[in-house]
């Protein structure tokens, strides 16, 4: 399920290219999931890796996740 949510999410991704000609990378609804970097894949890349990283860490906070598609992510009680 995660890797489903994970690639679902990655499809609302928005990509723009910078005055300096970098890529930079956000995803809707996802505050403060962004990336930049001088080419659109390793900017896909890095934007990739940091929803990982903000997903890991609002489960474990205990955030609710915004349901994407159907699909909804909770945190595991400890």
């Amino acid at each position: 399920m995660l890797t489903a949510y994970i690639q679902t999410v990655m499809r609302l991704a928005k990509y723009e290219i910078l005055g300096d000609g970098q890529y930079y990378g956000e995803i809707p609804g996802f505050q403060g999931v962004w990336a930049q970097a001088d080419n659109l894949e390793t900017c896909r890349e890095e934007l990739q890796s940091a929803l990982e990283d903000w997903l890991v860490l609002g489960l474990h906070m205990g955030h609710k996740l915004p349901v994407v598609a159907g699909i909804q992510l909770i945190p595991a009680e400890a």
